[in-house]
């Protein structure tokens, strides 16, 4: 399906932007979209931080590469201040991935930034580097082969068109392995070797498919190996793309200099020579394991797969959604039912979301997912289905996801019935504790109104929220409703009780104005 933004009126314009917090550097990308639909650059920043380096054997960040990060952040954060939210975009990749402890950091980032930072999983981060490689490349040639190297992590993707395929992220990045090997800074034929069979290794569970797979086109989307390129082209060992001879060639240069330190190629920019051998290693195993004789380079990677993203967002597609849609008809949801909860909940998301300071749009979205996912368990057993849904949910591939959202829509759909276990708040954000109890909260009572699954079923309800907005009022505007419902009022008279332990209380109220 191709991208359709919003129409506009005549001359308007829309910037958007897109924050890397990669494992080597830190990117910032700013783009403008017209009337039109076209997209135009207008802003980059970059800066190498090597963030991955800092991250000791214990996983916790050194205090140098902190400070390093976080006044990087503060200048990115000086051009975004004036984007709002919702057009900005900022994503943490392998090295916040393993990251210990990452809370604090994340906290300081996110006020040294100005805005919300997503950490991504591997195969997330695959699949928007994918998308912002081979986006407007078209149908011609059809399937490709997309790998980037980054400081931390290699994304390996093969896709038909625009549709990724096969996708995983490796741990392997020129960062890592420059340490790993060559931490004194001494190049020699024998750790070059070393450092090429290890990173084959860790490719070797990926080998068999993607061969088997096969692909029209190579392409290389990172600086790692866009640097090796120029190298190879200021030579004249090759001319539009990375060939095995010409890759080979560099490799004997690179042996010949004997130290990091004497690694002065003019067409590499400095701060990548530092770590270029590593980076290295890996391109030669992965040409080793995936037998590949060229490979064409773009300058487009994970920043553009983010801000085409963000539009789809902004417009008429999101991928979140489509993803959720994709799970529900995997797993046999009841579609019918599924649609009837998620309208009484977002009725009485409408009804409270002003005096909760719930806000509207991201709640709504994740009531809706959480509404359309809650019985994915049921495909397990029905016997605690709701902690079988929400391990789906949380270790599944779910495509659009952060880590944090993803986290977010499986503590949801955990708390939909039974006891309200505090413990699936426990390791969100904290800032997300009281809002998401609060979805719980009507996520749990649209699900017992339609406890008896009758279709179509709109139940005559209104919430209010009294007492400094602690206690949910409902009240029924059909007199005897509740009467002809007997189960529904058992049920809600227990919930009342499992919602002691949130703070967050339940009454039932009669509505003076109710008809018969």
């Amino acid at each position: 399906m191709d991208l359709i933004l919003r129409p506009r009126s005549a001359g308007e314009v829309t910037d958007v932007a897109a924050v890397d917090l990669g494992s080597n550097s830190f990117h910032m990308m700013v783009a403008r979209v017209s009337s039109a639909g076209d997209l135009q650059v207008i802003d980059r920043l970059r800066e190498p931080i090597r963030l991955a380096a800092g991250l000791g054997r214990d996983k916790h960040l050194s205090d140098e590469a902190a400070e390093r990060a976080l006044a990087c952040l503060q200048r990115f954060g000086q051009r975004l201040r004036e984007l709002p939210a919702e057009r900005v975009r900022a994503v943490g990749t392998n090295t916040l991935r393993r990251m210990k402890r990452s809370t604090v950091f994340i906290e300081a980032a996110e006020k040294a930034l100005g805005h919300h930072i997503e950490i991504i999983a591997g195969r997330e981060e695959a699949r928007l580097v994918y998308g912002g490689v081979t986006h407007g490349m078209g149908r011609e040639p059809p399937r490709r082969l997309v790998v980037d190297i980054g400081g931390g992590s290699t994304e390996v993707i093969i896709g038909r068109g625009s549709k990724p395929r096969l996708m995983e992220s490796v741990a392997l990045g020129c960062v890592v392995h420059t340490q790993r090997f060559f931490a004194n800074g001494v190049i020699s034929r024998s750790r070059f070797r070393k450092a090429r069979l290890a990173a084959r290794i860790e490719l070797e569970f990926l080998e068999r498919r993607y061969r088997q797979a096969g692909w029209d086109v190579a392409i290389g989307a990172s600086g790692t190996i866009r640097g090796i390129w120029r190298v190879m082209m200021s030579h004249g060992w090759c001319e539009d793309r990375i060939t095995r001879a010409g890759l080979d060639k560099v490799i004997e240069l690179t042996l010949a200099r004997g130290h990091v330190q004497q690694i002065d190629f003019e067409a590499l920019r400095e701060d990548r020579r530092p770590v270029f051998v590593g980076g290295l290693a890996v391109l030669a195993a992965i040409f080793d394991a995936l037998d590949i004789d060229q490979m064409n380079t773009s300058d487009h990677a994970l920043r553009e797969g983010l801000v085409h993203d963000l539009l789809g967002r902004l417009g008429n597609r999101d991928v979140r959604g489509e993803a959720v849609s994709s799970l529900a008809e995997r797993y046999g949801v009841d579609t019918r039912q599924a649609q009837d909860v998620e309208r009484t909940a977002l009725k009485l998301l409408d009804q409270t979301a002003g005096a909760w300071q719930l806000d509207p749009k991201t709640s709504a979205s994740l009531l809706r997912w959480a509404a359309q996912l809650h019985e994915i368990g049921l495909v397990i057993a029905h016997s605690g289905y709701h902690k079988h849904s929400e391990y789906m949910l949380r270790h599944g591939d779910l495509p659009g996801f952060s880590q944090t959202e993803q986290a977010l829509l499986a503590a949801l759909v955990r708390l939909h019935r039974g006891k309200f276990s505090q413990s699936a708040l426990a390791d969100l954000p904290r800032d997300w504790r009281l809002p998401l109890q609060r979805l719980a909260m009507l996520l749990r009572l649209a699900v017992l109104l339609h406890r008896s699954r009758t279709p179509g079923l709109r139940p005559p309800v209104r919430a209010e929220l009294v007492d400094k907005a602690r206690v949910l009022q409902l009240q029924f505007t059909r007199k005897a409703w509740l009467d002809q419902h007997p189960l529904t009022r058992a049920d809600l008279e227990l919930e009342s009780d499992y919602l002691d332990s949130t703070g967050l209380s339940l009454r039932l109220e009669a509505d003076p104005s109710a008809r018969p």
